[in-house]
């Protein structure tokens, strides 16, 4: 007789204050059909542009944030047939060396863990509200341009046609800049 014991799975913040770690992830254990882990921690670098970069400090409407990475997660899941996707996100100051983002997927196989925790890292970071200010070793800091993510705006005549690509990938994901972030009128309806 072959009796499983299945690990509970762990309900958690994906939008946290606190320094990441690995430790808020369910166990591997507890999906004994994957052999595979996809992992992906992001880290606050010392540069960006050519500007050094002395810390930096991320904000983000959590109920909403919370919202949309638990359906990225879902739709991942989906996709890709991958018994597991989570992603953690920082929120609050952090210093050069802190973990910034966190993801991670587990699958039958690696191709599948790898490729759902890229996408998951990519939607994460062009679809969901977290907002970056880098602050310079000079004194100044900036808000990081941000990506459009309401797509009925992206798609309108009012979008610049300004665009690139943020990596290189198997799925295309491309999308636009708007040099003037203020004419964006988000209502909490709309995000919910």
């Amino acid at each position: 007789m072959n009796i499983q014991v299945k690990t509970p799975i762990k309900d958690f913040k994906r939008i946290q204050d606190v320094p990441l770690s690995q430790e808020s992830f369910d166990a591997i254990q507890a999906f004994p059909e994957c052999g595979g882990i996809g992992m992906f921690i992001g880290t606050v670098r010392n540069h960006h542009e050519g500007k050094a970069v002395q810390a930096l400090k991320y904000t983000s409407y959590a109920p909403v944030s919370e919202k949309m990475i638990r359906q990225i997660e879902q739709d991942i899941q989906l996709k890709y047939g991958v018994s597991y996707v989570r992603v953690i996100h920082r929120v609050g100051a952090l210093e050069i060396g802190e973990k910034a983002i966190i993801a991670i997927a587990y699958a039958a196989h690696r191709r599948e863990a790898f490729a759902a925790c890229e996408e998951a890292v990519e939607r994460v970071k062009h679809e969901v509200p977290v907002w970056k200010e880098e602050f310079y070793m000079d004194g100044t800091s900036q808000y990081v341009a941000g990506c459009c993510i309401r797509k009925d705006y992206a798609d309108s005549e009012q979008m610049k046609s300004h665009s690139h690509h943020h990596c290189e990938h198997d799925f295309e994901y491309s999308h636009q800049h708007t040099d003037d972030a203020e004419s964006i009128d988000f209502t909490e309806q709309e995000w919910m």
